[in-house]
Formats: C-alpha cells, structure tokens, sequence
C-alpha cells in the first residue's frame, strides 16, 4: 500500500462521522483490522448484528475479537444471559431444586395446620371478631348479629307534635350544632419535619465484615442526601457510618456538610479527627481552611492552604482560596494598627467567652466571604471523586514542584472524569510528523506558547510572571532542537495545567523519535513517562499504564512511571498490582511518603477484600538491585539539611501547639456557656501550660473562679492577665469583683475606677462602683464605731521535763486567737495554720465543727499537703467523731475531692496513715441512719 493511501486512511479514520450510517464497504475485514476506534467499531457491530446488510457470524465475531482487544470493557460485548430453566440444569442440580421446594411446602402447610390449632381462632370467635379472610373460621351470626327493634329504638326518636315545632327555636338549635361541629373536629396536626434518624447503630454482634458494608452503606445514603442539598440528613448517615467504623473517608464528607450548614467547630473536630489518621490529606487540610477562613483565623487558614500546595502545586481550589485569604490578612492589618479592640464587658450568658472576637464595627473592615467548596470537587485540578464525595482513601497524595517530569505528581486518577477515556483526539495526524520532521510543530491554540519577537523565540514568560522566563530551545539529552522544543513547550503547557494540548507535543515528540531513528532510550522513557502523567490528568488511566509499562521496557526500575502506574492501577481498583508497583517504589527511594500512605492504605482494602491470606494472593513483587536504590546511594544528611529538618519540625510542633491550644480554649468557652466552670477551668489550665502568656485565658478562668466564688484564685489570674497586657479592660473588671468578694472593698473601687477611666460607657462597672461605695462607707463606719480588739501573741516557751503546757487549757485560756467562722479561703487557712502550730486538735475540731462541708474542699485547695491532712484526721477522730459521727462522714466524703489531694496522699508517712486507719475503724463502728458500714467502706478505700 502506497504512502498516501496509508494517509487517506488515517484522515478517514481520524474523521469518522458518528451520526451517519456506517457504509458498507466499511463491514469487511480488512477495514475492521486497520480500525483503531472504539467508537465506530461499536456502531460497525451493532449494524453487523441487526442483520439489515445481511447475517455474517463469522465476521460478527471477528469484529467482536477486534473490539475486545482495543477495550475489554466495552459496552458492545455484554451479553444478557438466558433465564435458567430445567433444560439449562443438570439432573442433579433440577431435583435439588425441586426438593427444596416440595421441603418448604410441607413445612409451611405443618405451620398453617399448628396455628389453626390454638386458641388464637376461639379468642376471636369470643371477642366478636369478624372472620379472618383465607380462613376456615367463621363467626356464628347469633353473636354478632343484633334484634332490629333495638337498633331501631336507639337510632329513631319519636316524631314531635305540632305544638313542639311551635316551640322550636331554629337559631339557638344551629348554634348549638355549630358548637358540637368545634368541640368535635380535631385539631389538625402538620408534620412538616423530618423523622428523626438516630446517629448511632449498635454493631457489636456484627462481624468486621459485616461492619465494614453497613458503614459504607450508611456513608453511601450520606452520600445521595449530600447530592440533594439536605445537609442535616448527611450528617446524619455519615455519624450513623462513624459509630460502626470510623473512616476517613466518612469524617471527611460529614466535615464538608457540617460546612454548609455552617456548624463550623463540629467540622473542625472532623477535620483534626482525619488528620490524626493522615496527617497529609489533602481534603482535610482545605476543609480545615475554609473553617479557619470562615471563623476569622485568616493566618492558620493560609497555612494549611500553603501545605496543599506544596503537595499539589495543581490545586485550583486551593490557589484561588489562598489568594483570597492573604487579600483579608492585608485588608485587616491596617484596621487592627489604627483601631484599638472594643469589648463590651458582660456576664458570661450574653458574651462571647473569646477575646480574640473583634466587634461589629471591625468586623466589617474585614468581611469574610464565603470560599468555593473544598476539596477539589469542582476545580480542574481535583474532580470530584465517583460516589464518595472526598473519599480520601481513593486518592494518592505525592509532592513535587512542577512539570510532570520534575515531579510526583498527586494527580486525580483515572476514575475522577472517566473510566478510560477515548485518546484518539490525541492521535498524531500525517500534517504534523510533516511539521516535526521539518522542525516546526503545530502550536495549540491556547495552549502553546508563541515565540517572543523581542528574544528571537529562545524564552517566553511561565505563567504569566514576568520575572521567571524559560528557554523553550534549551537542549534535552540526546534529542534534537526540534524534540527538545516539542519536550520542553509540553513541560511548560503541563506546568500552566494545559494537559491536553502538553499531551499533544509529548506524541509528537514521541512520534518524531521514533521516524528519525535515535538511540536514547533514557530520553524516549522520559516523554512516555511525561506522555503518562497527562493521561493520569485527564483521567485516562489505560492509556497511562500503556505508556508507564513502555517507559519501565526502556529504563528498569524508574521510579516516576512506577508511582504514576500504581496511581493508576489504584483509580480503577486494582489494588493488587497497585500495591506492587508502590513496594517496588519503596525500594527505589524509601523517603516516598506517597507511596508509604498509599501501601497503608491499599493493605487495608486488601485485607477487607481477600481476608488474613491476602498476601498469597499478591503477585510477585520485583527484587530492586542495590544500584537501583536511590536511598542507598545518598550520603550522611548535611548540615544544613539537618538544620532544615529541625526548623521543619520545630514548625510542625508550634502548628500542632496552636491547633490544640484553640481547640482546648474553644472546648472552655463551650463550657462557660453551659455553666460548667469547673470543667471549663482545666480546659484554660489546659491552655497555660501551652501558651503561658496568653491574656485571654487568664481573664476567662478569672471569670470561673468568680462564678465559683474563688476570689483569690480569681484575682491571681488577673494580675498575670495585667502583667502580660497592663491596659486589659477585662482583667480590671473581673479584679474588682475578686476584691469585692474577697471584702477589699478600696481595691475594688480603684479597679473599677480604672476601667471607667478607659472607657467611660461601661454601664456594669458603674453600677458596681455605687454598689462598693456604699459597702466602703458602712465598713469604714462599723470600724470607727467598734475597733476591732488587737491579736494576742503567743507566747512560745521551751519546757524541760514533763512540764508541758496542755494544749486544750491554753485554746480555752485564749492563749491564742483562731477565728473559727472564716469566709474565704485565705482567713481559714489563718485558722488552721495556728492550730497545727499549736498542736491543738480540739481548736481543729471547733473550726471544722463550724465549717460546712461543702466548703472545705475551696478552703482546702491552695494549702492541701500531707501533715494537714493528718492532722486533721486527728482532730475528728479524738473531738468530733463523738459528737456528731454524721458531720464527720460528710467531711470525708468532701475532704477527697480537693485539689492536689491524691498527691497530698501520697506523701504520708507509716504513722499518719495509721491514724487515718483508725479513724475509718472507729468510724465504722458507729450506728447512723445516714450511712451504713459498707458506705464507711467505700469511702476508705478513697483514702487508704
């Protein structure tokens, strides 16, 4: 065949009218042979099958061979199979059959015959019921038939005579009729919500298998929810999927509904959740900005867009949320340098427990709009995923900084657009190897880039920036100029994201290799290797196999078309030969961390698919000669990488600390709206020992120990809020009501007058400057009036011998002063202290006899240590255990929940812990009604 008959066919066959008729010089065997589409072969049978040109089954099959060889999944080759009769069986397989049946026939009638035997017919017999249709039952009618004269006297009344209807009043009748009509018509119930669908779904019986499928299930009807825009029903199935497996796949999609409902902690906790699992996915890390983005934290939102990128230089979604965030951060600069915060000083129902909150008016300076959906579903770069709307699990993450050869690139595989797209729009024609072999190539429309007048051609901008130029003749290996112009304008067409028209060149270049005869088979392995990551773009995953196998023929053991033909295999599901393909990426270069998740996560799915003896079924995982081993070839790491490495980890942490620092104060300031202050108080601990100077956590656990009236602890914690911002508004505020708790009522007065001179607007702190005016007055009255008696010493005296002074004679000689009513914990720890000093357990005694036991654990809390409790394990069991065995019961049932105590605890010695045995003993002997000797027993085993 002559050269242009061979381009008469190519022009033919590139192009085929598909809407037409098939002519039928087309249904030979020679055409069917030298047709490469897929397409019209398929039309080609379907007119071979209808019979209008004529029945030819041997060409018919012929044709089906054909097709089946250029795509083995072809919608053309399906068959329906018959319906099964007795004809299609064996013999053995038909009376099987037949014996089933005639089994469950017997059975079935056995059931029938037992239930018409019990007494469940009578009992409808007797209670009147009608006859059960089907059934041989029947009711007698003398039961359930009624004599018509008593029907009839109890549904007619008697007719009235003339004079009644005289009578009759026809409004007042209608009136009353009217009323019967209201009284007697229900109201009307409308049920316009949704039944409420439990979010949890007791697996335990089920096996894992069991488990994994009714997971998925309940993720899938999560799935078609999210698609019909009801977003609470998502949320729903996707908790219902998490209680029976939790998956990152599940975490990530109810994250994305949380999301559009604008629940944004919860889908916060969900996105942390998936990066504890994976701490590179991609989806969690956008969905995580866009939360940052919409909650104000524009700065975190930049960073975790800046790791996307990093590993998906690609992202457009990404890129175009970034941009927009670093918009907001330069737009709100100038407003936070210029204004100054105004906070409104409330009690904790009204207020929003978060300094960092600016108000209304800053707000608006910087607005925050709302970002494009995460996660790639509707960007170029990341198409949505096929039915698991960001299932991460089907997605390979790599790195890489640039074109498809000068990177690992994360593409979206195969299944993301389509199965296997057609390639032969791909297809190079006969013009273009004229242009190639001539050294000019066809330039795509858009896409290829015209050479500069000013520079002779030899560098063109990338991307738009004007600073960064590339030489598109810069020489390439061992092509010639017009390849290596054909290499590097696909390398920039792919860098701009123009996969289509980059995939363009790399087949020109190809195909110009292969008409000039060179010999460079490193070189040809790259182009199909570049040629393969343009498929694996596009989705075309078949196509990229092909090309990533004949790179690999060329060049053994490389490791680019290695991880982008596992990539592949892993878009359409072929996890066995993904996962040797990524072992054998792990041998090459052991640093892949691409290839690390992926084998993670494939092990996972072949567990779940071939159970405990997946292995056996794995193909043969190529051995990797020690030349091949990139890893095994590098040197010591060097300083400087060392270094890098250090300030790499350095930063993780810090991220990792300022991720779990708001996530701790976000927790705190949930409690303090639901009045949970002790819970919200470690939740601001928490939060210190993270970030030790930070003002707002000081003056919001100042706020929680005033609303647990801890007024000393309180007014600490504003005084390191003031330490670290010595203008705090809040700080002052709260200081003041701490002093006025404590009774300081001139401190208070001089807090308040502080935070009025700041701003004077503050109606609260008006009100509770009149209020302490007047308390101060009336003090500094009761003090002119009746001074208070002045403290006697204590003398303190060494005695030789047995002359030592008792104790309780000199507590009732008022040798020393306790005040045995204290109202804080600072005038009790006073009390208690001159006791221990003075050894004195009855004054003990008193002081705890006169303190409730609720209280104690406050007063206890700063001054907890071992000799005070034993002491005061003393004090009840020699003076109070005798008066009043209840009030000492109550106390250690309190006593154990002070703060510091297990530490306290631990600190005893032999002695005192005997004592504190002997107490529980003593204890226990006594007859209460208010507890038993088993409660003695469980509240000993707290302390012993």
């Amino acid at each position: 065949m002559s050269a242009d008959a061979v381009f008469s066919l190519q022009n033919q066959f590139s192009t085929v009218d598909y809407s037409g008729k098939v002519p039928v010089e087309h249904l030979d065997y020679d055409y069917i042979i030298k047709c490469k589409d897929v397409k019209y072969l398929e039309k080609i049978l379907s007119v071979l099958r209808s019979g209008d040109e004529g029945i030819y089954p041997h060409l018919i099959k012929f044709c089906e061979s054909h097709l089946e060889k250029l795509d083995p999944r072809s919608r053309a080759l399906r068959k329906e199979n018959p319906v099964a009769t007795a004809a299609s069986l064996s013999n053995d397989e038909w009376s099987q059959i037949v014996d089933e049946l005639k089994t469950w026939q017997e059975e079935t009638k056995k059931t029938e015959t037992l239930l018409k035997q019990t007494s469940v017919f009578n009992d409808l017999v007797n209670n009147n019921m009608p006859p059960i249709r089907g059934s041989n039952c029947s009711v007698p009618l003398s039961q359930n038939s009624v004599p018509v004269e008593k029907r009839n006297s109890s549904k007619c009344p008697l007719p009235r005579d003339y004079q009644e209807w005289d009578k009759f009043d026809v409004e007042k009748e209608c009136k009353s009729i009217e009323g019967l009509l209201v009284q007697n018509d229900p109201s009307v119930i409308i049920n316009t919500g949704h039944p409420k669908i439990k979010t949890k779904v007791d697996a335990s019986l089920l096996t894992e298998q069991e488990k994994f499928l009714l997971a998925n299930r309940e993720k899938d009807k999560g799935n078609d929810a999210f698609r019909a825009n009801d977003y609470e029903e998502a949320v729903a199935y996707y908790s219902r999927s998490l209680s029976i497996v939790p998956t990152v796949a599940a975490y990530n999609n109810r994250a994305q509904a949380e999301i559009k409902l604008k629940h944004w902690h919860s889908a916060m906790r969900d996105c942390l959740r998936v990066l504890e699992l994976e701490p590179s996915n991609i989806k969690a890390l956008l969905r995580r900005a866009t939360v940052h983005d919409h909650m104000g934290n524009f700065q975190m939102a930049a960073e975790d867009l800046r790791a996307v990128l990093r590993a998906e230089s690609q992202n457009a979604a990404a890129s175009q949320l970034l941009s927009e965030t670093e918009k907001k951060i330069k737009e709100c600069q100038p407003e936070q340098q210029s204004k100054g915060k105004k906070i409104l000083i409330q009690e904790v129902e009204e207020e929003e427990e978060d300094d960092n909150k600016e108000t209304s008016a800053e707000q608006t300076a910087c607005p925050v709009e709302p970002s494009q959906p995460v996660g790639g579903e509707e960007s170029s770069a990341a198409p949505a995923e096929r039915g698991d709307m960001g299932n991460a699990q089907k997605k390979p993450h790599s790195r890489g900084d640039g074109g498809p050869h000068s990177e690992f690139n994360n593409s979206h595989h195969g299944h993301w657009r389509s199965k296997g797209g057609s390639s032969d729009k791909y297809k190079v024609t006969q013009e273009s190897k004229d242009k190639v072999a001539n050294g000019t190539g066809k330039r795509g429309s858009t896409a290829s880039v015209p050479a500069d007048q000013s520079n002779n051609g030899k560098e063109t901008p990338v991307g738009g920036n004007t600073g960064e130029t590339v030489n598109l003749d810069a020489p390439c290996g061992a092509l010639p100029p017009p390849l290596s112009r054909l290499k590097n304008e696909g390398n920039l067409l792919f860098k701009n994201g123009q996969f289509a028209d980059a995939l363009e060149k790399y087949s020109q270049a190809i195909q110009g290799y292969t008409d000039s005869g060179l010999d460079s088979p490193e070189d040809l392995c790259i182009l199909y290797s570049n040629r393969a990551a343009c498929y694996l773009k596009d989705g075309n995953s078949q196509e990229c196999i092909q090309d990533c196998t004949r790179a690999l023929e060329l060049q053994s053991f490389s490791l680019k078309p290695l991880l982008r033909r596992a990539m592949a295999y892993e878009s359409l599901e072929r996890y066995s030969k993904a996962y040797v393909d990524y072992k054998t990426v792990l041998q090459i270069d052991i640093s892949v961390q691409a290839a690390h998740d992926s084998v993670n996560r494939i092990t996972r799915l072949l567990i779940e698919q071939d159970g405990p003896e997946w292995r056996e079924k794995l193909p043969e995982i190529p051995l990797v000669p020690l030349s091949a081993q990139q890893h095994r070839r590098e040197g010591p790491p060097s300083a400087e990488a060392l270094q890098a490495r250090a300030e790499k980890a350095a930063k993780e942490a810090e991220r990792k600390a300022e991720v779990r620092f708001t996530g701790l104060k976000q927790e705190g300031n949930d409690f303090v709206k639901k009045g949970q202050y002790q819970d919200a108080l470690g939740k601001y601990t928490e939060c210190l020992k993270l970030k030790p100077e930070e003002c707002t956590i000081y003056t919001n656990r100042a706020l929680c120990y005033l609303k647990l009236e801890r007024f000393a602890e309180a007014k600490q914690d504003c005084d390191a809020a003031l330490k670290v911002e010595p203008t705090n508004k809040k700080a002052f505020y709260r200081r003041a009501l701490a002093n006025k708790g404590l009774k300081d009522y001139l401190a208070c007065s001089s807090d308040l007058q502080e935070v009025l001179q700041q701003d004077p607007n503050v109606q609260e702190a008006e009100k509770e400057l009149e209020e302490v005016t007047v308390l101060l007055r009336q003090s500094l009255a009761n003090t002119n009036a009746s001074p208070a008696k002045p403290r006697k010493t204590v003398p303190i005296t060494e005695v030789e011998g047995d002359d030592v002074p008792n104790s309780e004679s000199s507590y009732r000689g008022e040798d020393i002063t306790i005040n045995l009513k204290p109202t804080d914990a600072y005038e009790f720890g006073q009390a208690l202290n001159a006791a221990c000093c003075s050894k004195n357990t009855a004054a003990c005694a008193d002081l705890l006899a006169s303190t409730t036991p609720e209280m104690l654990p406050q007063f206890l809390s700063t001054q907890l240590n071992g000799n005070t409790i034993s002491f005061m394990m003393q004090a009840l069991d020699a003076h109070l255990l005798e008066k009043d065995p209840n009030l000492v019961y109550q106390h250690l049932s309190h006593l154990h929940t002070t703060d510091r105590f297990s530490v306290a605890l631990m600190l005893l010695e032999k002695e005192e812990r005997r004592h504190m045995t002997q107490l529980f003993e003593h204890l226990s002997a006594v007859q209460s009604t208010e507890f038993t000797k088993n409660d003695v027993q469980n509240l000993a085993n707290k302390y012993i």
